[in-house]
């Protein structure tokens, strides 16, 4: 078992709906809002997460021996590498140019959601170590015959405890926006540089002014018709990026019935009617930006519907960070700075293992590089 000092009983759920939602959130903790019940329920139970678009869910959970959930992995079976957002493409071709078989793998993530977070969900006080249930992580592995056990955009101190355990630290970049106690947005442009401060200041005048409403939108005054308006924006987004889409137009109102004023969607109006909107969900102290489309065209909309209203609603509300999403270095020159984040990888084949690692270890220095160049370019005042 995991932990020595413990009697405890794994066992893979096919469905979240087998863990009662209190014992999982017991587990999760009310912070981060992508791994509630509520939010990976809405995920399967609108056909997004399933076997259809190759996200099976087999949910990793530990009982104690009062059989008491103790600890919850949100797991799934892949059968590609796809809405991970850690790229692991060139590790799969590698093993099956050498005749091996990469898929189907162990994914320890929140689909579709390049969102920081624990990942390793212990409900306080059980005495779980996250070493123990990333132990228990690799046994499923062997036990289900797959390639590999991947711990995606995981905590640092989850990645470093994984680490410790024999698994493969890798580290990658976002860019997010701290709030520095400000008072209002103008309170923020005060601290960036006179040129910056200009610039972001032209960029909303612009938007702005090209006949569109902003409204943020909460909750129950998010409608049915603005759901039916996202999806459009939704697979327009998708069909522009060549992408797939694996939200269903039943999650979004699904999201919003079970998360309520935690969903948070930004909306451009042009004679009232939605024309474009960014979907942001809000945890306990942090604003995390997540979909975005549009079926109209103005200056600078994505930036003043992604970036900077969710800057105005952060601050409005006192919350410390707005987190944007993946990749993006254009995010800096609007305030939102380069942060490092992480994943840690078990690999059973021996030679993949060997040359991922030697990968890692000189892919780790060239993003601290990378973050302390893009650092640089940042918006702010020296003096600050």
């Amino acid at each position: 078992m995991p932990d020595s000092q413990q009697e405890l009983t794994l066992r893979l759920h096919p469905a979240i709906a087998e863990i009662p939602a209190a014992e999982w959130d017991a587990c999760a903790g009310p912070d981060n809002p992508f791994t509630s019940h509520a939010f990976l329920s809405a995920l399967e139970d609108s056909g997004s997460a399933s076997r259809r678009t190759g996200w099976l869910p087999q949910h990793v959970a530990l009982r104690d021996a009062e059989g008491r959930l103790v600890a919850v992995a949100p797991a799934y079976a892949k059968s590609h590498s796809y809405g991970e957002y850690v790229f692991d493409h060139a590790w799969a071709d590698a093993l099956e140019r050498a005749g091996g078989r990469y898929y189907p793998k162990l994914q320890v993530a929140v689909p579709f959601s390049p969102v920081p977070g624990g990942r390793l969900l212990v409900r306080p006080g059980s005495g779980i170590a996250w070493a123990g249930l990333g132990q228990a992580l690799a046994q499923v592995t062997e036990q289900l015959d797959l390639s590999s056990a991947h711990v995606t955009f995981c905590s640092e101190a989850e990645c470093q405890a994984l680490g410790e355990a024999g698994w493969l630290p890798r580290t990658g970049t976002q860019f997010h926006w701290h709030n520095d106690g400000y008072n209002s947005f103008e309170d923020f442009l005060g601290a960036l540089s006179s040129r910056k401060r200009k610039q972001l200041r032209r960029e909303r005048r612009d938007a702005q002014s090209a006949g569109l409403a902003f409204r943020a939108l909460q909750g129950a005054a998010i409608t049915p018709r603005h759901w039916e308006a996202f999806h459009r924006f939704y697979m327009d987004t998708v069909d522009r990026k060549w992408g797939s889409a694996y939200l269903t137009a039943r999650f979004w109102p699904m999201l919003s019935e079970r998360l309520g004023e935690r969903v948070v969607l930004m909306v451009a109006e042009r004679d009232g009617e939605p024309v474009a909107g960014a979907l942001n969900l809000m945890g306990s102290d942090t604003l995390y930006g997540r979909n975005w489309g549009a079926v109209a065209e103005a200056p600078f909309l994505h930036f003043e519907l992604c970036y900077y209203q969710a800057i105005d609603f952060a601050i409005a509300r006192g919350l410390k960070r707005v987190e944007a999403g993946a990749q993006g270095q254009h995010k800096i020159q609007r305030g939102y700075l380069p942060v490092p984040t992480f994943s840690a990888h078990w690999i059973r084949h021996r030679g993949l293992r060997r040359a991922v690692a030697e990968f890692l270890e000189a892919e780790r220095p060239a993003v601290a590089e990378q973050m302390a160049l893009l650092a640089d370019a940042s918006p702010f005042r020296e003096e600050r």
